[in-house]
């Protein structure tokens, strides 16, 4: 290797790429715990969900596959070779697997945001502005993919940090502005009964750890990224953040029945409607909370039930709080 060359720390470049493979690895290995669990508990569940968590299921695959030729790349194929870390290209699966990321994130975000959009009774102002939020992010995050195509080594990765951090940082405002959104109509949800409070409450917990762990994990991100640039640091923290993405996600499928106390949207042909019932499915508490006639009939639809006492044909009927 010519002198003027500096050998890089290899506790901070292909140190730091083992340990967020290993990370990375375990955390895919929950997720797919998590949708063997989903598909073994909810059989009946909408079709749109079950092709959603296969396709989150799918991407991760991938992205856990580019990380793990990047790692094989840099240990194996150039063993007792850090040139390429010093002078080469930035490794294409490395630069695609941020990509890969960045639309997992998205995904799960625009679920989220639809979450938001039901609680808040259909807030278009809303959910408007946390879609371009999320839009924004995606965008900038492909051309951050881009940028670093057009990179001729590892060295000049300061000339897109203004770009990486926008894209981060949109993240983090988005992950906080979902979860605070959620925690808001959530409260506003509240009634007298013990039951439903505590459901609400419970919805709430789960809201706040979502958005605080991945707001937490992409802000650590950044800041990484900012001040130690040179290394593979704040890239050992992206490989899990998109695997936590997808574990929120398929945890908020997973835990509709312990919330609710059984079924599902089409789980044994009981009704979503929106009551709380009791192990004799009969409406016990109405929770005070006014939704269109047309949301009531969409939901009602969703069941796939036609039979009179589990049908809903007032606005006046409570809203469920499950996903």
């Amino acid at each position: 290797m010519p002198a003027e060359y500096v050998l890089p720390h290899f506790d901070n470049t292909l140190g730091a790429l083992l340990v967020g493979f290993a990370i990375s690895a375990t955390a895919f290995g929950m997720l797919t715990i998590q949708v063997f669990t989903y598909y073994r508990r909810y059989p009946q569940d909408k079709a749109a969900y079950k092709a959603l968590a296969a396709l989150i299921w799918s991407f991760s695959f991938v992205d856990q596959s580019f990380v793990g030729y990047a790692v094989y790349f840099y240990t194996i194929t150039n063993y007792l070779n850090p040139v390429p870390l010093v002078t080469g290209k930035p490794q294409w699966s490395l630069i695609l697997q941020m990509t890969l990321g960045a639309v997992v994130g998205a995904i799960v975000k625009a679920c989220f945001t639809l979450r938001v959009w039901r609680f808040s009774y259909r807030n278009w102002w809303l959910t408007g502005i946390l879609f371009m939020m999320i839009v924004a992010q995606l965008g900038t995050a492909i051309a951050f993919t881009v940028k670093c195509f057009e990179l001729p080594s590892y060295s000049h990765l300061f000339a897109v940090r203004s770009l990486g951090s926008i894209s981060l940082g949109m993240g983090v405002v988005a992950d906080m502005s979902i979860a605070a959104a959620l925690c808001f109509y959530l409260q506003k949800m509240r009634s007298s009964h013990l039951h439903a409070d505590s459901m609400i409450a419970t919805l709430t917990i789960y809201a706040v750890n979502t958005g605080l762990l991945t707001s937490t994990i992409s802000l650590s991100t950044l800041i990484l990224f900012n001040i130690m640039p040179g290394n593979f640091v704040f890239v050992c923290m992206y490989f899990v953040l998109s695997k936590l993405y997808a574990i929120s996600f398929l945890a908020a499928l997973n835990t509709r029945k312990i919330i609710r106390g059984r079924g599902t949207d089409r789980e044994a042909r009981r009704s979503t409607d929106f009551s709380i019932v009791t192990e004799f499915m009969q409406p016990s508490v109405q929770m005070p909370i006014q939704l269109s006639k047309v949301t009531v009939q969409e939901e009602i639809q969703d069941t796939g039930s036609l039979d009179p006492k589990y049908m809903v044909t007032k606005s006046t009927q409570p809203c469920e709080v499950g996903w």
